[in-house]
């Protein structure tokens, strides 16, 4: 193996390792589970709307294996978003990155926990970002981030990152065998401030 294929293995993985300390499980008291994203260090976490839907328990689980009740602060099933609040501090966050400048082939990686398989990452490149991407129509009027990876059940709610680890996107559903579709993270902002009222847009 050449010397910049073995770096650029090391760099992947080293991505993937400071990523996933903000990665989180979500449980709906039930066996059922899903992955969130750090946002705030005092406890604000994102996932999907879809991974809470019907569920009157909702549990996150922190890497150390701390076990925390969730309130849940909002929820969009338009987009597919919800954030919740659990009563932690100090807690790792993943930087925000800048999605509305995210060019076609940018390399990406998304982290979650598919199939019960805790922490794994699955990496591609960024197809298209927009209102529409080719057959997939969405009907409110925001962006969404088409990737060329796997997503599997388990990933929903887990964090999208760059080649710098920073958070570009929240995973969100699986669009044919090869395409995954996020909410890139400036729409995450828009959805924070529009229902939370706060001025956490940035991760901190």
């Amino acid at each position: 193996m050449s010397a910049w294929i073995q770096q650029l293995n090391d760099d992947m993985a080293d991505v993937a390792a400071h990523v996933r300390q903000g990665l989180v499980q979500i449980t709906n008291g039930r066996g059922g589970a899903g992955a969130g994203t750090i946002w705030h260090s005092d406890g604000l976490i994102l996932t999907n709307a879809h991974v809470i839907a019907g569920h009157s328990t909702v549990n996150v689980i922190l890497q150390n294996g701390d076990m925390y009740p969730a309130q849940v602060l909002a929820q969009d099933p338009s987009l597919d978003l919800a954030a919740l609040s659990i009563n932690a501090t100090d807690l790792p966050v993943i930087e925000p990155g800048d999605s509305q400048n995210i060019k076609a082939g940018q390399w990406v990686m998304a982290l979650g926990h598919p199939f019960g398989v805790l922490n794994a990452a699955t990496g591609g490149i960024v197809i298209a970002m927009g209102k529409r991407l080719g057959d997939i129509e969405f009907r409110n009027g925001v962006d969404w981030l088409a990737v060329n990876l796997r997503l599997r059940p388990g990933h929903s709610g887990g964090p999208l990152v760059d080649a710098q680890g920073k958070l570009i996107g929240v995973n969100t559903i699986m669009n044919g065998p090869e395409v995954g579709v996020a909410i890139p993270v400036h729409v995450v902002k828009a959805f924070l401030k529009e229902h939370l009222g706060t001025p956490q847009q940035q991760a901190v």
